[in-house]
């Protein structure tokens, strides 16, 4: 899928091979190509909302592809989008996609964002899967983080789910709100459980 996005935008094939390599680090476990495509999926469901759907494909192409799980990877990633797009893109195509990018840190949208919703509902879409895929999901993220002690991760990880959960909707599009969002916070909800027994 990634490929249809450069070909609409007509980017340089070169910009493509030297993203997908990113994606296919051997350090990665669940931000892995497989998560890319699952998002442009998701965006494409949800690509009615958006104001310029190619940019919010394009901010997911890039979304993650600066990834060390470190708290500075979204911004990485934004910069390197910045750099790839320049030459290419007018400015404000730019600023759009970097801006989309730094919002799936925290995933803080505001109500009038229909781009923002619909990359940030994407990029959350795997929280709402079937338990055996989403223990799958938990899984990965765990074995990226394997440097990290289970204390710490369990502690981490916590927070992290915490701040989902705190969120008045984990997803922002209708449709997502209704089809995607009772079996995610049911998801949540159980992962945190477990962390905290």
């Amino acid at each position: 899928m990634p490929h249809e996005v450069w070909a609409r935008a007509g980017l340089p094939t070169d910009l493509l091979t030297a993203l997908l390599a990113r994606w296919s680090e051997p350090h990665r476990r669940y931000h892995t190509p497989h998560h890319l495509d699952h998002v442009l999926r998701a965006v494409d469901t949800l690509a009615h909302h958006a104001t310029t759907p190619d940019l919010v494909r394009l901010a997911a192409c890039y979304h993650d592809a600066v990834y060390q799980g470190r708290p500075d990877d979204e911004e990485a990633s934004a910069r390197l989008a910045e750099a790839d797009l320049t030459p290419h893109l007018p400015a404000p195509d730019v600023a759009e996609v970097t801006r989309l990018i730094r919002l799936t840190n925290g995933h803080h949208v505001a109500q009038d964002d229909p781009n923002g919703a619909v990359l940030c509902d994407a990029d959350l879409r795997i929280l709402s899967s079937p338990p055996s895929t989403y223990t799958e999901y938990t899984h990965a993220v765990r074995a990226e983080y394997a440097y990290v002690p289970d204390d710490q991760f369990r502690v981490g990880r916590a927070r992290v789910l915490e701040s989902l959960l705190a969120l008045p909707s984990l997803y922002r599009t209708p449709e997502a709100r209704a089809d995607w969002e009772p079996r995610a916070r049911h998801n949540l909800t159980t992962e945190l459980a477990a962390l905290s027994a």
